[in-house]
């Protein structure tokens, strides 16, 4: 599965590669990987091997899950789609409380002592994904773990995640991804180590220069 997502998000171009011309992220951060994955929604095979596939690894290591709770935006959809899957509650945090109405930042049902899972479409290095977590805890859920499409694998998003005692579990990853490149021919063998550099620090902008 790891593989086939992987080359899947390569094809839909929901993944590009660019060791050679860089994109910038917000954070200013150099980057040869650009990942959009709202666009898997748009690929009705492609959006079911990856709801299928978040729905696996809730059974697999979170049987004991209560409800969904989606990140705002790109979160939401596919919580909802797993929790139709597995016949659960589901909601979603939004990136900050609402300005009107009841000012909420969750939206959803929500009872003290629940047994939530947090649904990401991808981890970078855990920041606003761990946002949500302490809003949930903040509301009294027990945030048991989170599932997303992808990770970077970013040293700096494992010590974020032990920081806050969330463990995470995801479909594919950067190493996978990378290897899945090479042998389907979107980027050379030669450019993996411009690749693997990037992902030890990618403050670091020496890895451009390998």
């Amino acid at each position: 599965m790891e593989r086939k997502i992987a080359k899947d998000l390569l094809d839909i171009q929901a993944v590009f590669l660019r060791p050679n011309e860089p994109f910038t992220w917000a954070s200013g951060i150099k980057s040869p990987i650009y990942c959009d994955n709202r666009l898997t929604l748009s690929y009705p095979n492609v959006r079911d091997d990856i709801e299928q596939g978040l729905a696996k690894l809730i059974r697999e290591y979170y049987p004991e899950c209560e409800c969904l709770m989606g990140t705002a935006t790109a979160g939401i959809a596919h919580a909802a789609l797993v929790a139709n899957i597995l016949g659960l509650p589901m909601g979603y945090v939004r990136g900050g409380a609402k300005s009107h109405g009841r000012n909420n930042r969750i939206e959803g049902l929500v009872k003290p002592g629940m047994k939530v899972i947090v649904v990401e479409d991808l981890i970078s290095t855990g920041g606003s994904s761990l946002e949500c977590v302490d809003a949930l805890k903040d509301a009294g859920c027990e945030v048991i773990g989170m599932v997303a499409i992808f990770t970077y694998g970013l040293p700096k998003a494992t010590a974020n995640f032990n920081d806050k005692q969330c463990s995470f579990h995801t479909l594919t990853n950067y190493d996978a991804l990378i290897e899945v490149a090479v042998e389907n021919q979107y980027i050379q063998e030669s450019d993996l180590i411009k690749l693997k550099s990037w992902k030890e620090n990618p403050n670091d902008e020496s890895w451009m220069e390998k």
